[in-house]
């Protein structure tokens, strides 16, 4: 009898347009949901070694019940956790990289008053309107989005593939690979310790291809290929004025300002369409005719993305955005001198800093740009020095700046003809029956690099979630509809054969 009406409600349901496979989706996408708000009630901030712990117990259980062998390990950070099924030396193997720390969060910027409880909201003219969990169990709308800390940024994505493993379970799918799992506890802090950890756990992670599943899906919501990322680099600049500061009634025309100094520095490093002016700054850099064409095809709209920075005119470091992001940047990332606003005074400051950002792509190296920024400082007349300057050195030197380094995280980039490529592409394809929107390098910064270096295997990056998403920012939020496709896209990428 329960055959029959199981049997009779499967017709009805294809009569209606729905098919066994969408209830089956959307089943697991309400089960998803409901892991995940779980999972986001642990705070992750990358900063508190206790969140991380309490965030590493959680994967442990989840990916325990999955069947995956787990283990922690030790680094000279925080711990990374790693999960493995049952391995069978006939099958290649995938490694997928996710990472369940996330950025600080202040409270008072949300629009909720806990970012880590997770809250349901429903379209509403330009914004969101909250709505009831409870609305959840009459139906689920792709619409309808999840607010909270990590959401997307990236706890979503970690979630949606267990439950394409419980999916694939139910289905009783086999999987022509072997899976490895590695979740990283502090990329959103540059995962300081990964190349180190990764030389140390090299034959753990052995792996034939690597697949990356962070940041969003392209902005026309196809489904995504990301063949590279650009690294990261940064310089603290600090120019000197008066020891103190000093009025500037009787003191302006007089005393050095630092703000003018620091100013006519960094207007002399760029020129008025955005060109960094500093030599081979952008050394070793050509794109060719084939790969011009592939940058082309990525379906960006300019107006639009004009539209949305609010900008007239765009710099004119490449001619379109792609092209843009195949060139390292020289970015200024925040500003400081003496008092502004409501508290400004009329003062000669004693100081003023500058804080840099230099996104790389992998023709440059971030020690050899850094060392031609500090040249060109230097011919500017500055005396560079890393520390807070002694009174001696002041009384020596017209211009002294400070000049402190951070750490470099490499970019990466695959062959766009690389065979696991080829085969992701085509499988997402399949899958969604539309072109999968290929792109080359992104712009944003997953500390990848460690991983090709020392297992010399090729990495991708298929993202899963919506583009406007706020990750890092209040409000981070993941639509529901990209959480069927996550579990659809793992999915399709642990059950199709490589050939």
């Amino acid at each position: 009898m329960y055959r029959h009406i199981v049997f009779l409600f499967l017709i009805l349901l294809s009569y209606n347009g729905i098919s066994q496979d969408d209830v089956q989706l959307k089943s697991q996408v309400r089960h998803t949901i409901d892991e995940l708000i779980d999972f986001v009630a642990i705070p992750n901030d990358a900063l508190e070694h206790a969140d991380i712990n309490r965030n590493i117990n959680w994967l442990t259980k989840k990916f325990n019940d999955r069947g995956f062998n787990t283990s922690v390990l030790p680094t000279k950070g925080e711990s990374l956790f790693f999960a493995a099924l049952p391995m069978v030396d006939e099958k290649p193997t995938i490694l997928f990289y996710m990472h369940f720390d996330g950025q600080s969060v202040d409270p008072s910027k949300w629009d909720q008053p806990n970012p880590y409880k997770v809250v349901l909201k429903a379209p509403e003219g330009n914004g969101f309107k909250a709505i009831s969990m409870e609305a959840l169990k009459d139906d689920i709308d792709y619409d309808w989005r999840l607010f909270g800390r990590s959401t997307s940024d990236d706890k979503g994505p970690i979630v949606m593939f267990l439950n394409a493993i419980d999916l694939l379970r139910k289905n009783d799918q086999a999987l022509p690979f072997n899976v490895k799992v590695i979740l990283d506890g502090e990329e959103e802090k540059s995962s300081k310790p990964l190349p180190a950890a990764v030389k140390e756990y090299r034959d753990l992670l052995k792996a034939d291809f690597l697949v990356i599943s962070d940041g969003p899906v392209h902005s026309s919501g196809k489904p995504t290929v990301v063949y590279g990322c650009r690294g990261i680099t940064s310089l603290s600049l600090t120019t000197y004025g008066p020891l103190k500061p000093q009025h500037s009634g009787h003191y302006g025309n007089y005393a050095p300002n630092p703000g003018f100094q620091l100013a006519h520095l960094l207007a002399s490093m760029k020129d008025e369409n955005g060109k960094v002016t500093i030599p081979e700054y952008y050394k070793g850099i050509s794109i060719d005719a084939n790969t011009m064409a592939i940058l082309k095809s990525v379906p960006d709209d300019a107006e639009h993305l004009n539209d949305n920075l609010a900008i007239r005119t765009p710099e004119k470091v490449g001619t379109f955005y792609q092209e843009s992001l195949q060139y390292p940047s020289l970015n200024i990332r925040g500003m400081g001198s003496a008092w502004i606003g409501d508290k400004a005074r009329t003062i000669v400051p004693a100081s003023a800093t500058a804080e840099i950002d230099i996104r790389l792509v992998p023709e440059s190296d971030g020690n050899t740009l850094k060392k031609l920024v500090k040249k060109h400082i230097e011919q500017q007349g500055f005396y560079i020095t890393d520390t807070i300057p002694t009174l001696e050195a002041r009384k020596a030197h017209d211009k002294i700046i400070t000049v402190l380094e951070g750490s470099v995280t490499d970019a990466f980039r695959t062959d766009l003809n690389n065979e696991y490529g080829i085969f992701l592409v085509r499988t997402l394809e399949a899958t969604f029956k539309e072109p999968v929107v290929q792109i080359r390098i992104m712009g944003g910064t997953v500390p990848i690099a460690p991983f090709i270096n020392e297992l010399k295997i090729p990495a991708f990056i298929v993202p899963m979630v919506n583009p406007d998403n706020n990750q890092h920012s209040p409000n981070e939020n993941l639509k529901i509809g990209q959480i069927a496709y996550g579990i659809k896209s793992f999915y399709s990428i642990l059950s199709t054969p490589l050939q």
